[in-house]
């Protein structure tokens, strides 16, 4: 059975027809003459080539075949409704699986633990939370959102500057006692750093204490490199030597001192991206706003 034979307008006539009993009944509910009706049977009936309908006085009775077709017609017809009644309720209310993008100690840190508020305040809404310091493609749809640290690169996103993230510099009791606590940039020279070592940091500046104060303008050299921003926040309060975090990563200082807390430090720029087919999605509006509540939050907390 092709398309062409069973489009459907000729479904939906024989749908009220089955329901209705009889042409007359079933043109007043479509709004249709009993000949309009009547011709679009036949020829359902002739492109099928099988009666759907016994005819006669009292009205019509649906053949084995009509029966066939009406139950499957009716399956169709009521998921349809119920399709429609669902996205109807989803332009009145967030509903669905949302998937979401960041760093993956931005979302391990700060993101993943204050999931709990926003769950509970969206009951229809699931996520998916996918950590990767690479971005991942929001136009291919690999993710619905993503929370960025650098402006996005793909001109067809949408974009809203959501937050600042500040660097600190920390040092622990145990490596200070060794090394006395750097009184200007220019003494990180005389010190071990711990500084990020990959291709493709999360965030840009990432090894900027190797360059402040630098007088010769090449970079210091870190005793220690690692590629994630949680492991050398370990190695700092293990000892190793000086390193510089976001501050969203210390939210407990015990164990740790700052270095040099007045001298100039870069910031990062956050950045809610997502498709701009996703500009009225309730989701991915309730989502954006319970992130800027949260940071404004976290700022008032920090000033």
């Amino acid at each position: 059975m092709t398309g062409q034979k069973m489009d459907w307008d000729k479904l939906r006539v024989f749908h009220a027809v089955a329901e209705a009993g009889s042409f007359t009944h079933a043109g007043d509910t479509l709004n249709l003459s009993q000949s309009a009706v009547s011709r679009q049977i036949s020829a359902l009936e002739e492109a099928l080539s099988v009666p759907l309908f016994h005819r006669h006085a009292r009205g019509l009775i649906l053949t084995e075949q009509g029966e066939a077709l009406n139950r499957t017609v009716r399956e169709v017809f009521a998921k349809l409704a119920m399709t429609e009644a669902l996205l109807a309720e989803s332009k009145e209310k967030p509903a669905g699986r949302l998937k979401v993008t960041t760093t993956h100690s931005f979302g391990v840190t700060w993101l993943a633990p204050r999931l709990k508020t926003f769950l509970a305040a969206q009951p229809d809404v699931t996520v998916s939370l996918l950590l990767d310091d690479t971005d991942l493609d929001l136009a291919m749809r690999e993710a619905d959102v993503a929370i960025r640290m650098h402006p996005p690169r793909q001109p067809d996103l949408v974009q809203r500057h959501i937050g600042e993230i500040r660097w600190q510099v920390w040092a622990a009791p145990e490596y200070l006692k060794a090394h006395p606590a750097p009184e200007k940039a220019e003494d990180l020279d005389n010190h071990k750093l711990i500084l990020f070592g990959d291709r493709k940091p999360p965030v840009a500046d990432v090894n900027w204490l190797a360059e402040v104060g630098r007088r010769d303008g090449t970079p210091r050299r870190g005793l220690l490199e690692v590629n994630s921003l949680q492991a050398m926040l370990a190695c700092v309060r293990a000892g190793i030597g000086i390193g510089a975090v976001p501050d969203y990563l210390v939210t407990d200082t015990t164990g740790l001192v700052a270095v040099l807390p007045t001298i100039p430090k870069p910031h990062i720029d956050m950045y809610f991206v997502y498709p701009e087919e996703l500009r009225n999605s309730k989701r991915v509006s309730v989502f954006r706003d319970f992130l800027v509540k949260s940071i404004s939050e976290r700022s008032q907390e920090r000033a």
